[in-house]
């Protein structure tokens, strides 16, 4: 292994690490979908991994064939940015729709009190929730069925920006199982970084005390995610 591909094999995995911790998109629709859906952990775990790795194929593909075919670097570098736009564009409105759809059910699902009285004249209250309890089951199966399908488009259209310009293009002028390794190691820790923070945070979260929230959990997912795109559209996050 030469000097120059050990050197970007480091880069690789310090960036696969960094450049995901530090965009919050690549992690906070999967915690906040985790907790909003209930998804069980397994779940959660199965959903980020086919996240991270139709995330991360999109732009190995094109690198590859950017490298086969001696397409321009900056050529690459456009498809990934209007790529990029469309995957914030789809997340922003995605995040939209899913804050205004929870802020609805959470006003039609607002808790009230009824008084009953009994035969021997005793009365009581109890407090319930008309929308949960005349919720029919194929409409929460349909949401939660697709939600995890809307979330694997926005990773495959959502690029991994520093793959292609700065580590396979430079690897592959080197030898190709150098820019098999370097793109390897970039995944594997892009990947790996995506689950430990997802896993953790969606455990963490479950340990809380989020009853008083649980009305407008849906509003809260979704004002994250709508949050999430526009720190990618607006900051470049």
């Amino acid at each position: 292994m030469s000097d120059e591909i050990m050197v970007l094999t480091a880069t690789a995995a310090s960036i696969g690490f960094f450049h995901t911790l530090f965009g919050p998109d690549h992690y906070l629709p999967f915690i906040v979908m985790s907790r909003s859906g209930q998804w069980s952990i397994r779940k959660t775990f199965w959903i980020t991994l086919l996240c991270g790795i139709g995330h991360v194929v999109g732009s190995i593909v094109l690198g590859f064939l950017g490298v086969a075919f001696g397409i321009a670097v900056s050529r690459i570098e456009f498809i990934e940015s209007v790529r990029g736009d469309l995957a914030a564009w789809i997340l922003i409105a995605f995040g939209l729709i899913y804050f205004v759809w929870g802020m609805r059910r959470a006003y039609r699902n607002k808790p009230h009190t009824h008084m009953h009285s009994h035969a021997d004249g005793e009365a009581h209250v109890h407090e319930h929730k008309h929308f949960e309890e005349h919720t029919h089951v194929h409409k929460t199966t349909d949401a939660r069925t697709l939600t995890p399908w809307i979330l694997f488009t926005i990773f495959v259209l959502g690029p991994c920006e520093p793959l292609i310009p700065i580590l396979m293009y430079p690897a592959a002028k080197a030898d190709f199982m150098g820019l098999i390794m370097v793109t390897g190691v970039f995944s594997v820790l892009t990947i790996g970084t995506m689950l430990g923070v997802v896993m953790i945070s969606a455990y963490g979260l479950k340990q809380l005390p989020t009853r008083k929230l649980e009305r407008y959990m849906h509003a809260i997912a979704g004002a994250t995610i709508l949050l999430s795109g526009m720190a990618i559209q607006l900051l470049g996050l």
